[in-house]
């Protein structure tokens, strides 16, 4: 099977290639390596992918859209995995038009380029963060997201509009991916646990958002990525049993849409996230307690029933074991 991945280069990118190459498919990798963080990580884990002769890269912005779509037709994947996006809750607060063009201009760029090749299945990232003011939990996809508390979980919930309406109308089997909080072994510095690892290694304060009072269903990469590779084989379809008059989210009866929470299945608190992270580290954080931040939600909680019922999906992955896989890559790389 040919797979064609965006955001190849970024961190789940990056480790569904490595799955898909070691399943012995064949992966044509797309990113534009901004540099929304250091660029040598995106070009070190590229190095590794292109150690396999069934993978190949090109660079190129998802925006661009005759570049995108001579790709595509160049190429000719049987699944697509759309990965590439401006990520960050807080980060759109100050650049939210960097989210214009990469989440939505790219979006509708990589699906359009889609409707001319017709792939298979059309896989794309969405986010636990569309849930946004629903404080139902755990989060289960037929519940209302209409509510976004972000700019990213704005256009984030602007894909899955934009999916459903292709699948309607050209028939292009489609699947959000409602990632919760992934973390592990090249990770992204911008994330919490990234820079909780390395300020507790510097001694340097870490910052608490609303005093600490945080819960997050952190989900280990290599479980994360299982659940993306188990369901690219099984495209999204038609639910017949759907009420019109009162419309689930998340599927659909008139297009072959569904959208899937990948998640750990349980809701961690960040308080005791910081205590597992410093016994493995073997050092206390030092902790600078803040305000809630603009955007950010209370809670966040996966029930992942739906996809453990399509595609037989478990987490597997324990927080410590995880977080203990995640500080020996951090070491090894930053040689601390």
């Amino acid at each position: 099977m040919h797979y064609l991945v965006t955001g190849a280069a970024g961190f789940i990118g990056f480790h569904t290639c490595r799955r898909l190459l070691a399943d012995g498919h064949r992966v044509t990798g797309l990113d534009n390596l901004s540099d929304y963080y250091p660029v040598d990580l995106k070009q070190a884990r590229l190095e590794m992918l292109e150690c396999d002769d069934t993978f190949s890269f090109r660079r190129v912005d998802i925006s661009d859209t005759h570049e995108v779509k001579t790709l595509f037709e160049e190429t000719r994947p049987d699944i697509v995995v759309h990965l590439a996006a401006q990520a960050g809750v807080r980060y759109s607060v100050k650049n939210p038009f960097e989210y214009l063009n990469s989440n939505l201009a790219g979006f509708l760029s990589v699906i359009e380029a889609c409707r001319a090749i017709r792939p298979k299945h059309f896989l794309f990232a969405s986010t636990s963060s569309v849930y946004g003011a629903n404080t139902q939990t755990p989060h289960k996809e037929v519940h209302r997201t209409d509510h976004p508390l972000s700019l990213y979980a704005a256009t984030k919930k602007s894909n899955e509009a934009i999916a459903h309406a292709y699948a309607h109308l050209y028939g292009i089997p489609c699947s959000g991916l409602r990632f919760f909080t992934a973390y592990g072994p090249w990770g992204r510095p911008d994330m919490a646990y990234y820079k909780f690892t390395e300020a507790i290694i510097r001694g340097t304060p870490i910052d608490l958002y609303n005093d600490g009072c945080m819960f997050r269903d952190f989900t280990y990469i290599d479980d994360i990525v299982d659940g993306v590779t188990k369901l690219a084989v099984i495209p999204a379809h038609c639910n017949r049993i759907w009420d019109s008059e009162h419309p689930a989210s998340g599927t659909s009866g008139v297009a072959a849409f569904e959208a899937y929470n990948i998640g750990n299945r349980q809701a961690i608190s960040l308080l005791d996230f910081i205590d597992v992270l410093e016994n493995i580290i073997d050092k206390k954080a030092v902790r600078n307690t803040m305000p809630m931040q603009p955007g950010d939600v209370h809670m966040t909680s996966a029930d992942t029933s739906k996809l453990e019922s399509v595609t037989g999906f478990k987490p597997n992955t324990d927080l410590r074991a995880g977080l203990s896989r995640f500080v020996d890559w951090y070491r090894d790389y930053h040689g601390v």
